[in-house]
């Protein structure tokens, strides 16, 4: 069982490119289930955003190939995970 306060200290890596996307700031949690499906992840390398809104990662559940004690493996389109949050609503 994972805690939510260790996956924030564990670092985000995409195997396809092996691009470090950050660390977990927050998640998305399915409810009345309660399951997390969704990883967010501040991206600090998107491309600039002109209207100065915060970009992040939106990873889902699905793309998550390993977690271990230090990172998490994920496998997906980094440019399509990356989103502003008035992009998500």
């Amino acid at each position: 069982m994972e805690f939510f306060s260790e996956l924030r200290e564990k670092e985000v890596i995409n195997i396809c490119d092996g691009r470090r996307l950050g660390f977990v700031c927050d998640v998305e949690i399915e409810m009345p289930a309660g399951k997390i499906c969704t990883l967010i992840i501040p991206a600090e390398n998107c491309k600039w955003n002109p209207f100065g809104r915060s970009r992040a990662y939106y990873v889902p559940w699905r793309c998550i190939k390993r977690i271990g004690d230090d990172i998490i493996l994920v496998e997906a389109d980094v440019e399509a995970m990356c989103k502003d949050e008035l992009e998500r609503r």
